[in-house]
């Protein structure tokens, strides 16, 4: 995890054993699922699409609460525990194995993502439906760019003195919570592998979601 090659915050590269199974969701959470939490009940909050559409977009303009929020009713009414992902937990599963700058490779070449710098259909435009491109090695799509996507830890600055068996920082600056995998509207830059972000958890944004993780153990 982490890179000693990059910027300050991915500081230093150290090996996280994480010593139990997980599922992950392949794609970012989406308008229709989010829809069926407001259906159900189980959530308030209407987002706003921005006029992008909602058919198989990811949900936008989500706050950490309101994710929060999703992941109690999913885990309710399906009876499964599911969460947000740790940052170690995201980054594992980002990787999928690789140790360059992107999964694909050290250049962010064409169309491989959206981000602003992408040469995709949507770049620097909005977000794309999920599954636009191809997954990586592990069968996830979109970790890198299309939309930012919301972790469990609190930030801190650098991963000095971190945990290292896959768990969240829970300690740290919890206004704001860590955010992963870059956007439609940043370069490409922004999604590589170890580059690591904040947001404070009460702002939401339209290049802003969430994917869930869901226990096994």
């Amino acid at each position: 995890m982490g890179s000693d090659l990059g910027r300050p915050a991915e500081k230093p590269a150290h090996t996280v054993n994480i010593p139990y199974p997980f599922a992950i969701g392949r794609f970012e959470v989406t308008f229709r699922e989010w829809s069926q939490c407001v259906e159900n009940a189980g959530c308030r909050h209407r987002p706003d699409d921005h006029k992008w559409g909602q058919i198989r977009r990811p949900v936008i303009n989500i706050t950490w609460d309101q994710a929060k929020t999703y992941l109690r009713w999913l885990s309710s009414f399906t009876d499964k525990n599911y969460r947000l992902p740790s940052e170690s937990e995201w980054e594992y599963i980002h990787k999928a194995g690789t140790s360059t700058r992107f999964w694909w490779g050290n250049s962010v070449g064409i169309n491989n993502a959206n981000c602003k710098d992408c040469k995709s259909n949507w770049s620097a435009k909005s977000t794309a439906p999920v599954g636009s491109f191809k997954a990586n090695p592990f069968g996830v799509f979109d970790t890198a760019g299309n939309a930012f996507e919301w972790v469990e830890d609190c930030w801190h600055p650098n991963h000095f003195n971190t945990i290292i068996n896959g768990s969240p920082r829970l300690n740290g600056n919890c206004h704001f919570r860590v955010i992963r995998g870059g956007s439609f509207y940043y370069f490409g830059k922004v999604s590589e592998s170890s580059y690591r972000a904040k947001n404070p958890f009460n702002i939401k944004s339209y290049w802003l979601g969430f994917r869930v993780l869901r226990e096994l153990k």
